[in-house]
């Protein structure tokens, strides 16, 4: 089972999306593991953004991402970083397909509601930072059976 990382940003926070954004990878068959409603503060969002340091758009980004809470959530499942990010839709709003959480709720990049994972690695370590070594629950649903080929 691969793990992603998702943050539900603050613009999704405070327009009151954060249950129809859990709603559709819960539905999509995403297993959540660990979620917390939480303030990010610099720090943490200077580590999960470092890759964007020395770009335009990073201290923005760093303004942005620790202006009102966000929701932090681990998820886990088949193929789940590919799961999850066609369930988000593509990083411009105005190119994410409908019925992705972009593409029905976003207008402009820098208001793009959610972040997911890019790869394996990166979710592997997003989460790892989010959430430590004791910060996620391993349990199984009634349902998985009825979601996942393998236990």
């Amino acid at each position: 089972m691969e793990r992603t990382l998702i943050i539900i940003k603050p613009d999704a926070v405070q327009r009151g999306l954060i249950g129809e954004i859990v709603a559709r990878f819960e539905r999509r068959g995403l297993r959540i593991v660990g979620m917390k409603l939480m303030q990010m503060d610099r720090d943490l969002a200077a580590r999960h953004y470092a890759v964007h340091k020395g770009k335009s758009f990073y201290e923005s980004l760093l303004d942005y991402i620790t202006s009102a809470p966000v929701v932090v959530m681990a998820l886990e499942g088949t193929d789940a970083v590919k799961a999850a990010r066609g369930t988000i839709g593509a990083t411009n709003p105005a190119d994410a397909g409908a019925g992705s959480i972009r593409g029905d709720f976003g207008l402009e990049v820098g208001r793009n509601l959610v972040h997911g994972s890019d790869s394996v690695e990166n979710g592997e370590k997003e989460v790892a930072l989010f959430f430590g070594e004791s910060g996620l629950l391993a349990w199984g649903r009634d349902v998985d059976r009825w979601i996942f080929e393998k236990p």
